[in-house]
């Protein structure tokens, strides 16, 4: 199992960006779409802390909360390794 399970109805939209799926996520132009990712292999780097600038700003994601409706992937890695990450995407979107 991966994600939450729901059943869910939304526009499903590519991403093809160079930016990572922690901003993807996050992005509020995703807002209540459901987000594929083109690139194969989606979480071996994780999830970072949610750390802020001093000015409020979020240092790794865009916004701060899931906006997208659901995601797909092809294939999530279950076991990340970065050194800044604090949870797998998994349980991130749980």
């Amino acid at each position: 199992m991966f994600g939450y399970p729901k059943n869910t109805i939304g526009e499903v939209v590519f991403t093809t960006g160079m930016v990572g799926y922690p901003q993807s996520l996050t992005d509020p132009s995703y807002r209540g779409q459901i987000l594929m990712f083109t690139y194969p292999l989606i979480g071996n780097y994780g999830v970072p802390d949610k750390g802020l600038y001093e000015n409020g700003i979020p240092v790794y994601f865009e916004s701060n909360q899931i906006q997208v409706q659901g995601v797909i992937v092809y294939e999530h890695c279950k076991t990340p390794s970065h050194w800044a990450s604090i949870k797998s995407l998994n349980e991130c979107l749980v």
